[in-house]
C-alpha cells in the first residue's frame, strides 16, 4: 500500500506510530493509499525548519525570490499531465477540470513573479523639516494553510505562492482525501530552488487544525473549506493572536433575466453547475429565471441539454465530469435531494440511482434538476456541494435582487442578460462579494483578489492580488530626521504632521 507522508524540512518524515488515514480512489471505490495523519510532533519539526530557513528567505532580494517562482512556474508546467493524473485520481474530477485546478493556481504564481514592484513600499522627502517618511511591507515569519479536498492545487498554490513570494514561510496542511498533489507540488518547490523548510507539508485532521491555530510560532493562517469549520478557524486563530483569512460555503445564483441568449445560458449552466460534480465553492447551484415565460423557456431547453451529459472515469477525454469525493459525500447529496423532494420541489430529472457500467461500486451520481423551489427549503438555504440544479422562480427583477442578496452565503453571483442598464444596476446593488456579467463562474483573475461576503467569508481581506500582499505582510513605517547640524536648537524636531 502506497504511503502519502509529511514533507517536512525537504523530505519525508518518517514518524513512527502515526494514525493512517485511507486515500480511496472515486473511480472504482477501492483504497488506493494510506496518508499518515500527524500532531504536534510533525508540526513542531515544520515550525523549527522553518525558524532556521525564514530569516535568510526574508532577506534574499526580492527579484531573487521572484527567480524560485518562474521556475517553479516552468517546472510545474512541465509535469502538468503527471499532476493531473495524479489529481484526478485521487479527487474523481476530469482530467481537463484537474489541469484547469492547476493552471489557476499558477496564474497566481505568475502573479508573485512580479511582487518586487508592489514590495517597493512609499516614501516622502521633506516630510517635515529634514525629515523623511517610509512605508515598507514586511514578511510575517511563518504562514500555514488549510485547504480543502475540492482545489488540491489551485489554492495551496495561491496561498502558498503569495506567503512566500513576499519571504514568509510557509505550512500546509491539505486535505486528508486527496493529499498527494500537495506533497509533489513541495518537490518541485525544492527542485525550482526554494530553500528547505520554507514550503512544508504536513497531514491531519481536526487535530491537526487546532495545533495550527493554537501554535505561538505561527502568526496567520489562511483557510478554505465550509462556513462553519470556517467560522470556527477564524475565532480560534484570533482568539489566539493571528491574522486569519477563512473562506467558507456558497450557494451562488445565476439570475436569468427575459432578454437572455437561453441558448448561451444553457451551455453556461451545464458547465457551471455540474463541471467538476459541483463540487466547486464558484459552482452555480440555483439558476433565478425572472418571470413564468423565461422559467418555461429555460426548462424547455435544460432537460435535453442535462440528458446529454457524459459521466465518465476522471480519465476518460470525453467525460464531461466524473465521481464525487467519497461514498459518504455521494450520501449526502443523495439526502438533500430526498430533502428537497419532500418539502416540495419537483424533481425533473434525478440522479440518484447513476451507475457505470465497470465501475458500479465508484461514487457517480447522475446530474439532478429541481424546479418550484423556494428560499423558506432548507434544500435552498444549504450548500449541497453536488451535481444539482435548483430553479428558483422569481417575477421579477426585484425578486431576483433579492434572493442572493439574503442568503446566508454571498460568495459569487451571475447575470445573465442583454441589458446594460439591468447589468449594472444588478453588480452595483447585489450583496454578493464576486459578479459575473454574462460569466457564469465569476472567479477574478490573479491580479484582482478573490473572496466572498457574508458567510462565504470571515476576516477582512481577500485571497491574493494586493489584497493577498496585504494578508501576508505588516506595514512598517519609519521616519528619519538628517538634521544640517549645529547646537543653537534651530534644528528642535517637530512632528511632520504639525511642521
Amino acid at each position: 500500500m502506497r504511503m502519502i507522508d509529511h514533507f517536512i524540512h525537504g523530505g519525508t518524515a518518517g514518524l513512527a506510530n502515526a494514525r493512517k488515514h485511507a486515500v480511496m480512489d472515486p473511480n472504482n471505490g477501492g483504497q488506493q493509499a494510506e496518508v499518515v495523519l500527524g500532531g504536534a510532533d510533525a508540526l513542531d519539526r515544520a515550525v523549527a525548519a522553518a525558524q532556521a530557513a525564514q530569516p535568510a528567505w526574508a532577506a534574499m532580494n526580492p527579484q531573487r525570490r521572484a527567480r524560485v517562482m518562474f521556475d517553479f512556474k516552468a517546472l510545474v508546467e512541465k509535469n502538468m499531465d503527471e499532476l493531473a493524473a495524479l489529481l484526478s485520481a485521487e479527487h474523481g474530477k476530469v482530467i481537463a477540470d484537474s489541469k484547469g485546478d492547476i493552471q489557476r493556481g499558477l496564474e497566481v504564481v505568475e502573479f508573485c513573479c512580479g511582487l518586487p514592484h508592489v514590495l517597493k513600499g512609499d516614501y516622502t522627502h521633506g516630510a517635515g523639516p529634514g525629515i523623511d517618511v517610509t512605508s515598507l511591507r514586511q514578511p510575517l515569519g511563518i504562514g500555514a494553510g488549510i485547504t480543502p479536498f475540492n482545489f488540491p492545487a489551485m489554492i495551496p498554490l495561491w496561498m502558498g505562492a503569495m506567503a512566500m513570494a513576499v519571504g514568509n514561510a510557509f505550512i500546509l496542511k491539505p486535505s486528508e482525501r486527496d493529499p498527494s498533489v500537495p506533497v509533489r507540488i513541495a518537490e518541485l518547490w525544492l527542485e525550482a530552488g526554494l530553500p528547505e523548510g520554507i514550503f512544508q507539508v504536513v497531514h491531519g485532521d481536526k487535530e491537526m487544525v487546532d495545533l495550527i491555530l493554537d501554535h505561538p510560532a505561527i502568526s496567520a493562517v489562511s483557510f478554505v473549506g465550509s462556513s462553519d469549520i470556517a467560522q470556527y478557524v477564524y475565532s480560534r486563530g484570533v482568539a489566539a493572536g493571528k491574522r486569519v483569512q477563512a473562506m467558507g460555503g456558497a450557494k451562488n445564483h445565476g439570475i436569468v433575466m427575459p432578454d437572455a441568449d437561453l441558448d448561451q445560458v444553457v451551455n453556461d449552466l451545464c458547465g457551471a453547475a455540474f463541471g467538476s460534480a459541483g463540487e466547486r465553492c464558484m459552482a452555480l447551484p440555483v439558476v433565478v429565471p425572472v418571470g413564468e415565460d423565461t422559467a418555461e423557456r429555460l426548462k424547455a431547453k435544460l432537460i435535453p441539454a442535462i440528458h446529454a451529459l457524459k459521466i465518465g472515469v476522471s480519465s476518460d477525454p470525453e467525460a464531461q465530469y466524473g465521481p464525487v469525493v467519497t461514498a459518504q459525500h455521494k450520501d449526502s447529496i443523495e439526502r438533500w435531494i430526498q430533502t428537497a423532494v419532500d418539502e416540495g420541489s419537483e424533481l425533473v430529472i434525478d440522479g440518484r440511482g447513476f451507475t457505470l457500467q465497470g465501475h458500479e461500486a465508484g461514487y457517480f451520481m447522475g446530474p439532478t434538476l429541481l424546479d418550484r423551489v423556494t428560499p423558506a427549503m432548507t434544500s435552498y438555504q444549504n450548500e449541497i456541494f453536488g451535481p444539482v440544479l435548483q430553479i428558483v422562480r422569481a417575477k421579477d427583477f426585484e425578486e431576483a435582487l433579492s434572493l442572493p442578496s439574503q442568503h446566508q452565503y454571498g460568495n459569487g453571483v451571475a447575470i445573465f442578460t442583454r441589458n446594460g442598464h439591468a447589468a449594472r444596476e444588478f453588480a452595483a446593488r447585489v450583496n454578493v462579494g464576486m459578479v459575473g456579467i454574462n460569466v457564469p463562474i465569476p472567479v477574478p483573475v490573479a491580479y484582482h483578489s478573490f473572496g466572498g461576503w457574508k458567510r462565504s467569508g470571515f476576516g477582512d481581506t481577500d485571497q491574493y492580488g494586493m489584497e493577498g500582499l496585504k494578508f501576508w505582510t505588516k506595514l512598517k513605517k519609519i521616519t528619519a530626521r538628517w538634521p544640517d547640524g549645529g547646537g543653537d536648537g534651530s534644528n528642535a524636531f517637530i512632528i511632520p504632521t504639525m511642521g
